[in-house]
C-alpha cells in the first residue's frame, strides 16, 4: 500500500545506498527544476520526462521505500535492481516509442472494517516504478486545479489538517456532518470519461496509452486473468492520481 500523502520525494539517491549502479544513471542531464529535480514538463515531451533520470531515481527511492508484495511475475523489491539492470534498456524503448504493455495485476482481497471487503490490484515492482514516474510528471499538471477542499493523496496535504479543516467549520458554528459513500464508485469509473479529462491536459499520445493501458489492465487471480472495462482498483501509484481526476470536476 503506498502512502496517502503523494508528496515530492526529490533525493537523487536510492535507499539502498547503490543508486549512482542503476541503468539510467549514466543519462546526460535534461531540463529539470531547481526546486525538486523534475523535468520542466513544458522543455520535455511528456514521455521523456517520464523516463529522466531524475524522476527515474525519485520514483525508485519511492517504490523501494514503501516495499510492497509482488505481483504476478513474482519480483520483489530486493530482486528488483538486479533484474532492472538486465532489463532496463530495453524498457525504456518500449515505453519512448509507445508499445509498453503492462502486466496484468494480482487480485487481493483485504476485510474492511465495517464488513465485506476491498478489492486491491497489486501491480508488479516495474509497473509500480512506471506508475510512480508518472505519476510524479502529471501531478504537477493536475493538482492547482483540484478542490481546496481536497486532503488525500496531494503533495503538501495529509489528514491532519483536514481534521484542522473540520475543527475550524465548528468553530464557525457549523453543526451538520453529512458522512457520503457511493458504493464502489471507484470500482466502476467508465475509463473514456476518464481518459477525455486526463487529455485535457495531456496531449502525448504515448502517454494517454500507457494510463489506458494500465486501467485495462488484466486482474489475475488464481492463475486466470480476466480483462477489465471499467474501474480504478486500488494499489498503484497511479491509482490516486486517476481517482483525483475523475473527481476534479465535482462528482464527488
Amino acid at each position: 500500500m503506498y502512502d496517502e500523502e503523494a508528496e515530492a520525494y526529490a533525493s537523487t539517491t536510492t535507499s539502498e545506498g547503490g543508486g549512482r549502479n542503476l541503468p539510467w544513471a549514466g543519462v546526460g542531464a535534461e531540463s529539470r527544476t531547481a526546486s525538486v529535480g523534475l523535468p520542466k514538463p513544458e522543455a520535455l515531451r511528456l514521455m521523456e520526462a517520464v523516463v529522466e533520470r531524475n524522476n527515474l531515481f525519485q520514483a525508485y527511492d519511492r517504490v523501494v521505500k514503501n516495499e510492497g508484495a509482488p505481483g504476478v511475475d513474482g519480483l520483489t523489491v530486493s530482486e528488483f535492481k538486479p533484474w532492472l539492470q538486465r532489463h532496463w534498456v530495453r524498457i525504456r524503448q518500449d515505453l519512448l516509442t509507445g508499445v509498453y504493455q503492462p502486466e496484468a495485476v494480482r487480485k487481493v482481497e483485504i476485510p474492511k472494517p465495517q464488513g465485506g471487503v476491498r478489492m486491491l490490484g497489486i501491480p508488479t515492482v516495474l509497473d509500480r516504478l512506471i506508475q510512480q514516474a508518472l505519476n510524479q510528471v502529471l501531478q504537477p499538471l493536475f493538482d492547482p486545479e483540484f478542490s481546496s477542499s481536497s486532503y488525500g493523496f496531494r503533495p503538501g496535504r495529509n489528514a491532519h489538517q483536514a481534521v484542522e479543516a473540520a475543527r475550524r467549520y465548528v468553530e464557525s458554528g457549523k453543526r451538520w456532518v453529512v458522512d457520503l459513500d457511493l458504493e464502489k464508485f471507484f470500482d466502476r469509473v467508465n475509463h473514456d470519461v476518464l481518459m477525455a479529462r486526463v487529455a485535457r491536459k495531456v496531449e502525448d499520445e504515448r502517454v494517454l496509452k500507457l494510463i489506458r493501458r494500465y486501467l485495462e489492465a488484466g486482474l489475475m487471480e488464481g492463475g486466470v486473468t480476466s480483462m477489465r472495462t471499467e474501474g480504478t482498483p486500488q494499489g498503484g501509484p497511479l491509482t490516486p492520481f486517476t481517482q483525483k481526476v475523475i473527481c476534479a470536476d465535482g462528482l464527488v
